[in-house]
């Protein structure tokens, strides 16, 4: 992996708490805290791990469940935290011209309300090599992939974007030569997205 390519390479993560929620096929779930697009907590590193972009962001909503035992944010982390079109601003300005790496960039790219270009991504959530390993047809948590794959545990207190930021950056370098290599030779080696969030890739 060249050094100019090293160089476009941004990781990324959020974080989600919920606005309420909505019924789909007949269940009840959580609305992600994104959407007109939402989102709590925005994670951003070079490909060495270096922090880019780390901040919470203000609500737009009021927040019905701030998942407190799962991400250990609170009102206070909030409250002075830049409004939403400002770190949206900021996401778009790093990732121009860059190369993404993340687990299921669809949630990253929609909750942020930006689109970027497909050819530039490079989904761990979709990495086909990661899933014919596991035998596995729908997505796995990027925490099981750390573990089952390196060996590591992520998430034992909370959900810390940089912490899972920089875990998909690492398991993404274990495979960055197979990665990139397929895509050398003219072939895609991920699954597509979903497709209700084709609108976020161009």
């Amino acid at each position: 992996m060249g050094y100019i390519l090293s160089k476009r390479y941004v990781a990324v993560s959020v974080t989600n708490v919920y606005i309420g929620v909505i019924k789909r096929k007949n269940k009840t779930e959580p609305v992600p805290m994104v959407a007109q697009v939402y989102c709590i907590r925005v994670s951003i590193t070079g490909y060495r791990g270096d922090i880019i972009l780390d901040t919470f962001v203000r609500p737009t909503h009021r927040i019905e469940d701030y998942r407190t035992a799962e991400t250990g944010i609170q009102y206070s982390h909030l409250a002075n935290a830049p409004p939403f079109q400002d770190v949206q601003r900021r996401v778009s300005h790093i990732i121009a011209d860059k190369i993404i790496i993340g687990h299921c960039l669809w949630t990253f790219l929609s909750v942020l309300g930006l689109v970027h270009p497909a050819i530039d991504t490079r989904d761990l959530a979709l990495f086909r090599p990661l899933r014919k390993k596991l035998k596995s047809r729908s997505i796995i948590g990027l925490p099981t992939l750390v573990h089952l794959f390196m060996g590591r545990n992520v998430g034992l207190d909370y959900e810390n974007s940089v912490e899972l930021v920089r875990a998909g950056l690492d398991l993404f370098r274990s495979v960055e030569d197979l990665f990139e290599g397929i895509i050398k030779t003219g072939a895609w080696p991920c699954d597509l997205p979903p497709s209700n969030y084709a609108a976020y890739y161009t």
